[in-house]
Formats: C-alpha cells, structure tokens, sequence
C-alpha cells in the first residue's frame, strides 16, 4: 500500500512487521494518536506501553525491555523523544548499545501550529553525537516503510526523524532501505545538492527548474549516522560545488555531516537550512517554511549562486 504521510506509514508498518514478529513492542507518551502508535496498540494491545507525559521514563522502561529480547520502539515529538529523555538515551541505551528504536514524529517545523517549543530543529544533531547511534531521516512515506524494515532487522540503537504532513513521494515503492548508503535522485554535473527529508522533494523541483541553466545532481541523504563517505565522495567529486539542504539548523546537522566528510576536498559549500534559530508558529507549513527560507525559490537561488 502506498501512503503520502510518514506518520501514517510508520504507523502502519509497525503492525505489520509486529504480525510477523512477536518481539516489537511500542511505547508511546501520550501522543499515540499523533505519533500513529495508535495503530499499534489497536491491533496488539498487550504489546503496547501508553507510558504518560514521561519520555525519561518511557526511555528507561524501553531499555530494560531490549534487555529481555524484544524490539522496543518509543514514540513522541521529535523535540521530546530526544530532548526530554537525553540522559537515559546516552546513558543506557547508547552505551549498552541496546537494540531500542527512538521515534522522533512531527520532526523540523512540520508541527507548524504549536511554535518553537514543539519544533526539533536540533534533533539530528544530538542524536549523531551520540557515539553507537544511527540517525535516519527518510525523504518521504515511501522510504519511511523500507526504513522501519530496516531498523528491526538491524540490531542496537536508532533514531528516526518523521515529518508531520502530507506531500508526495519522490522514492520509489518497496525501494529496500539500506542503512549509511545515500541515493543518487537525479544526475548532474555542476552543482551537486546533498538532501535530507522533505528537503528532497525540493531539491528535485529545484534542479527541474534549472536544468536549461546547468546541470544540478540531487542526492537524498536518508542516513545521517554512519554515512558511507566513499560514495558522498565519489557524489561530489565530478561538481565544482555543493549545497546541502535540510529542515534543520545548520549547525550540527546534514551540512555539518557532509562538510566533515568533504573537508579535504576544499570544495565550495553552502547551507540551506535554518540558520542558527529556533521555530516559530505559522498557519500553515509552507508559511514556516517560507519564513526561514526552506523553499524551492530559496534552494534555485542558493545553487545559482554556487555556480558563478
């Protein structure tokens, strides 16, 4: 089944690989009916753990559980799954490398209603700063499903980032999800855009409308943490210069991720992303989004400059 919001396909997902494997448990707190753990708990109710307003707590009960050999998956608002529970993620979870998948839903801006507080919009970089964790952003519902594969059949600790809305795919259905390896969207010899997330489908629109200009190479970056060096490498290595785009600040996040890849390289680089601030509540996403210049306008100007 194809689906156009991650929530709902990681939702989905997990009751469907929770049918073949009775050891996936889900951990929710208090947000099932918008992290989609919901879905979980309908369908396997004695598998599922509604935890309260304690993301600590929910953190350390997912972590005994990895213990007794199931594959916990705990669910809230990227800013909280993280944030909130940082100290039992680094302490027991990272350190013991346990297998314990962390949820971060309504990732970036995409909770545009409820502001700066409920934005993560560092998420990615204290999550890769975490010695023994993976860090998956998936650019769209499509990869989200082969994502969710992907991490129970790996074993140790995870985090996934998810947006909030809908919008369309621009991976392929039933693509197999390969962690550390980046994809190459689009062929291009001039510029070449390093992309994470919902950033992709952007970056896509952005190269199409500069194809009769130059020459644009779009790369989705779906793993954050470990990222294959050799072929982020061999991606940039034919273009005179590169531009990484994500929901996210800048600082600690994709950018920083392919610069400490491409330092000796000495090729040009600039960001798009948010610049060193927080969130802030909008009517709707695109409005965010347009606030701190996380648009197909922005990513055109951004390339063209690049390629002076």
């Amino acid at each position: 089944m194809s689906y156009t919001n991650q929530r709902v396909a990681y939702g989905s997902t997990l009751v469907e690989l929770g049918r073949e494997n009775p050891d996936i448990v889900v951990l929710d707190a208090d947000l099932g009916g918008s992290t989609m753990g919901k879905m979980f708990e309908q369908a396997y109710p004695k598998r599922h753990y509604e935890m309260g307003i304690a993301e600590a707590n929910m953190t350390s009960v997912a972590a005994g559980l990895a213990q007794t050999g199931k594959i916990p998956f705990t669910n809230s608002f990227a800013v909280f799954a993280g944030g909130r529970a940082y100290d039992q993620i680094r302490q027991t979870i990272a350190i013991g490398k346990l297998n314990v998948k962390i949820c971060g839903s309504s990732a970036g801006l995409s909770d545009f209603g409820d502001g700066a507080t409920h934005q993560s919009v560092e998420d990615m970089a204290i999550m890769r700063a975490i010695p023994n964790m993976t860090v998956l952003c998936p650019a769209d519902a499509n990869e989200t499903v082969e994502a969710v594969k992907a991490m129970v059949e790996m074993d140790g600790p995870c985090y996934i980032r998810l947006n909030r809305n809908d919008y369309p795919n621009v991976t392929e259905e039933g693509r197999k999800f390969q962690i550390g390896e980046p994809t190459l969207m689009r062929e291009g010899k001039d510029i070449v855009v390093f992309a994470t997330g919902y950033m992709v489908n952007l970056a896509m629109q952005a190269a199409e409308e500069l194809k009769d200009e130059m020459s644009v190479k779009v790369v989705n970056v779906s793993t954050i943490k470990p990222m294959n060096t050799e072929a982020i490498l061999r991606l940039a290595k034919d273009c005179k210069a590169v531009v990484t785009a994500e929901e996210h600040s800048i600082v600690g996040g994709l950018g920083s991720a392919i610069s400490e890849v491409l330092r000796k390289e000495c090729k040009p680089i600039e960001y798009v992303g948010l610049n060193d601030t927080f969130g802030c509540s909008a009517h709707n996403y695109k409005d965010v989004l347009a606030y701190h210049g996380l648009t197909k306008e922005h990513m055109v100007e951004t390339i063209r400059e690049m390629n002076r």
